[in-house]
């Protein structure tokens, strides 16, 4: 026996069960949460003997403390086709409890869960978060659905706008910590997606600031035209200089609404397209260590087909290894487009420099027209030189995410 085994198969009369962070373990189920067949891990933690686990439904380890509205946005994400991670906290057979990590994933007519031991100060604050809204459910009555949106509220007050945003850090953040606990060496790939998710932040900040830019600018024009209509007859070239700028401007505007703000633009879909790929690719670490641990435990698994398990597991680790390298690449054209989108910029910002050039030769030729044409030029030099430093902002963190994750797109054997 190994000493991981010695030391998980002592069990406790009371608290957590044992559950060693190098661990860990999964089950499957039918399309209706009956599970079909798990590891050894699954049934040492669990402390159910095979019989009494193979065809009971998986709520049979649920814990009570657990709140409804984590179970219904898992079934809520997974029927939809699509794989989740959640904190869950489990009760076994004889009262123990245990938390988890959860990573779940349709699989053919039914899912297939696999578990880390989480293990970073995140969970303290999640156990917490349970507790006053398992509190709230049982006071105030509330519907699972309504539960998860207060739920869903609740990561967005701590930092997390969307659920893939909180699982995917959630489960970067776990891994790291277990990599930490176990020795292992640094996952670069995870690493690189981690930071390359940071910038991503940082250009949306960077985009907020451009916009606010373009409203100041949008008064230029306005102004011009007063001032031409001041000058008449002398200030039919300022006017015309107006017109042109209003054109120029609202092209630029429209095409960054388009290609920059617009829901399906470049810089929108980056952060969504870094944290599915942060998430696949954390989940598919944690099938593959299942794969592994399972290839290594050589024991008889009641009714279950081991060897039919362990190519399912194997055929489910090639999947989503597949999907991790796809969405780094998507992530990385994203980028080229994000590049190549801010070479565009900065030729109309060039051009909107001309026009500001233009006026500062008629402001010469006209002497009469005072301070205020003098002033306007002063703030068009003051946005384009705005304009061009977010831009510069937007190019240096766009190398650096094209760097972190490498000049070439990876290969599936990667």
């Amino acid at each position: 026996m190994s000493l991981v085994e010695k030391r998980t198969a002592f069990r406790p009369a009371s608290g957590e069960a044992p559950f060693a962070p190098e661990e860990v373990f999964f089950s499957r189920t039918d399309d209706r949460g009956v599970i079909q067949s798990g590891n050894w891990v699954f049934h040492r933690v669990a402390a159910y003997d095979w019989p009494d686990m193979l065809g009971a439904p998986h709520r049979i380890i649920r814990h009570p403390d657990m709140p409804r509205a984590v179970f219904w946005l898992l079934w809520d994400t997974i029927r939809s086709g699509r794989p989740v991670g959640a904190y869950v906290k489990n009760r076994a057979r004889d009262g123990l409890h245990y938390w988890v990590f959860a990573v779940v994933t349709p699989h053919g007519d039914g899912y297939l869960s696999a578990r880390i031991k989480p293990t970073s100060p995140l969970l303290a604050t999640i156990e917490a978060e349970y507790d006053a809204l398992k509190n709230r459910e049982e006071s105030e009555g509330m519907s699972p659905e309504a539960s998860a949106q207060a739920l869903l509220s609740r990561l967005q007050a701590l930092g997390y706008p969307t659920y893939l945003d909180f699982s995917a850090r959630a489960l970067a953040t776990e891994l790291v910590a277990r990599d930490d606990l176990i020795a292992a060496p640094r996952d670069e790939r995870g690493h690189a997606l981690a930071s390359t998710l940071e910038h991503a932040v940082s250009l949306k900040t960077e985009t907020e600031g451009l916009i606010n830019d373009f409203r100041a600018m949008r008064t230029v024009p306005h102004n011009l035209q007063v001032i031409a209509s001041r000058l008449e007859p002398t200030g039919g070239p300022i006017s015309t200089l107006s017109k042109n700028y209003a054109i120029m401007s609202r092209d630029m505007f429209d095409w960054f609404e388009t290609n920059v703000v617009g829901e399906k633009s470049n810089f929108a879909q980056l952060k969504e397209r870094i944290l599915s790929s942060l998430f696949i690719h954390g989940m598919q670490r944690i099938l593959d260590a299942c794969d592994r641990q399972l290839t290594e435990e050589r024991r008889q698994l009641g009714n279950v087909d081991i060897e039919g398990e362990r190519q399912i597991l194997h055929d489910i680790v090639a999947t989503y290894a597949a999907q991790s390298v796809k969405a780094v690449n998507e992530v990385r054209e994203e980028t080229v487009r994000i590049l190549t989108a801010c070479t565009i910029m900065e030729r109309h910002v060039l051009a909107l420099s001309t026009t500001r050039v233009m006026c500062k030769i008629e402001s010469s030729r006209l002497p009469t027209s005072g301070e205020s044409l003098v002033d306007i030029i002063g703030q068009l030099g003051v946005f384009q030189e705005r304009i061009g430093a977010r831009l510069d902002q937007f190019v240096l963190m766009g190398t650096q995410i094209r760097d972190l994750l490498g000049q070439n797109p990876l290969s599936p054997e990667t």
